[in-house]
């Protein structure tokens, strides 16, 4: 019995090493069993503003907060992130522009209140009107999101160009809502998408790759609104955020091959009256910049704004999801 069992466990063991020497070369399991369903793990590196300079604290008025460069260890679709909402609470949304994931996490402060992480990663898919998930990148470029008053949440796309209205479980099939009525190139849609809650409580902002800046109600209609800042030649409209007070913050792009990524974060106070510009925040090379496509703003308490930026890395080895925090208190 003994010699039998030797002889069928020896068979085994040759067996699998026959299987192991089929698949050498593919990556090693991992040593414990990776969850399946929306959670993620993800890793953060710190990441100072100029590295040229790594003391340097600031560009202007605007204070460094903080900064990190964010990594999915386990999963291929952490990438792509063209826009985000944080919550006074430190609660991160964000959207992804190929095939249209909505990604949750938590940011990670210091005693001193600077950003140096982001923990509880959840990734999933945004659904489509038939309630199903969102297949290609056709439908699924996701560029613009925001939150309404209620909760709700908007998210507008690109190529198949559209805004669509999400309820706060998102356990419902999304509504399409008023957008611009204007023909949008298949990539130059409607990157910036702002709620508005101190204008009117189903009011939101929407802005054009190429510049132009409309202001919308749900089921109602846009109305293009002149006087506000256009990029600058070379650069593009990246995001949009409303402050506090009702303030337009825009976040201008501009990508050269042979000078790198640049963009110009402005700040309007009374966008549907005065439109004056209150404060500006400019960053090239060698600062860390890079395609920059999210903005969003969280009052601080007192009087001030903490102003974050996102980068889309394009799922491409050369670029980073970085994510970037300032501090800047609005003038008088």
């Amino acid at each position: 019995m003994r010699r039998r069992l030797s002889a069928a466990l020896g068979a085994l063991v040759a067996t699998a090493l026959t299987l192991a020497a089929c698949v050498t070369g593919r990556t090693t399991l991992p040593a414990a069993p990776v969850a399946a369903g929306p959670a993620v793990t993800i890793k953060t590196a710190q990441v100072v503003l100029d590295p040229s300079d790594p003391g340097r604290k600031a560009i202007g008025d605007f204070v460094y907060a903080g900064g990190i460069a964010i990594t999915g260890v386990d999963t291929s679709r952490l990438h792509g992130l063209s826009d985000l909402v944080i919550e006074p609470d430190g609660d991160v949304l964000s959207v992804t522009d190929d095939g249209a994931d909505l990604f949750t996490g938590r940011l990670v402060l210091d005693e001193a209140g600077r950003l140096i992480g982001l923990t509880a990663g959840g990734l999933r898919p945004l659904t489509g009107l038939d309630g199903k998930p969102l297949q290609g990148k056709s439908w699924g470029d996701a560029e613009g999101v925001t939150r309404l008053g209620n909760g709700e949440m908007l998210v507008s796309f690109e190529r198949e160009h559209r805004i669509w209205r999400y309820a706060p479980s998102s356990n419902r099939a999304p509504k399409p809502v008023a957008m611009p009525a204007i023909a949008m190139a298949e990539n130059d849609g409607m990157e910036g998408l702002a709620a508005a809650p101190s204008v009117i409580a189903d009011g939101y902002w929407v802005g054009v790759e190429p510049g132009t800046i409309w202001f919308c109600r749900l089921n109602v209609s846009c109305e293009e609104k002149a006087g506000l800042p256009k990029p600058p030649p070379g650069y593009r409209l990246s995001s949009l955020t409303t402050g506090p007070k009702g303030e337009l913050v825009i976040l201008h792009h501009s990508y050269i091959p042979a000078i790198g990524s640049r963009i110009i974060v402005s700040v309007v106070r009374d966008p549907l009256g005065a439109r004056s510009v209150v404060g500006s925040l400019a960053m090239a090379p060698p600062m860390s910049v890079d395609n920059y496509e999210g903005v969003t703003v969280v009052p601080n308490g007192s009087g001030g704004w903490r102003l974050y930026l996102l980068s889309d890395d394009n799922f491409s080895a050369t670029q980073r999801t970085l994510l970037l925090a300032f501090d800047w208190t609005p003038p008088k």
